[in-house]
């Protein structure tokens, strides 16, 4: 085979723009972050060795070792944190109070409303300030309709229940004809 007819490879030098390829970091809601984020690699360790690396030499094509090496942890990391985050979710809607999961869902629905409207404005920004909003929300927006999924799922496979209980044990709901007497 002639040397001649290979394919040559370019060799490619990443910069921090490199590192908003895929969505973002997901944001972990405060009531289940600490189980969320139990026992999972932050990569700040990784982070701070970009920065320092950046701020000795000043330009990103001598930290290419290291921003690959965060961007592998970044990667690994958000997809570990994403399962969780639809997990949690899912076990909410099967263990919390029914009312209480309808709120969370409700919620969550509002918040899915919120990010497509600002998805929206966002739209008319221009340049990469424009690129880095929508990035952003397009990654809130599918990492928050996910967990509502799951939720939802959690929520439509729970066991059937009881008579809903109001907090001070009356039955919720009376029969018609004990209303009568």
């Amino acid at each position: 085979m002639d040397v001649d007819s290979q394919p040559t490879m370019e060799e490619t030098i990443l910069v921090g723009d490199d590192l908003m390829l895929g969505p973002p970091s997901p944001l972990i809601p405060p009531e289940i972050a600490s189980h969320v984020l139990e026992g999972v690699d932050l990569c700040d360790g990784i982070l701070r060795n970009l920065f320092l690396c950046l701020q000795i030499n000043d330009i990103e094509p001598f930290c290419q070792d290291e921003i690959v090496l965060y961007r592998q942890c970044a990667e690994k990391r958000d997809k570990e944190l994403r399962r969780r985050l639809q997990d949690s979710e899912h076990k909410l809607g099967l263990s919390m109070p029914l009312e209480d999961a309808k709120e969370r869902a409700v919620q969550l629905k509002s918040e899915v409303s919120n990010l497509e409207r600002r998805m929206i404005l966002a739209s008319g920004v221009e340049g990469m300030e424009g690129f880095r909003q929508r990035w952003s929300l397009h990654g809130r927006l599918e990492d928050t309709k996910k967990r509502l999924e799951a939720l939802d799922d959690g929520m439509s496979k729970r066991k059937s229940e009881g008579p809903s209980e109001t907090p001070q044990g009356v039955p919720g709901k009376k029969r018609w004809f004990f209303s009568l007497i």
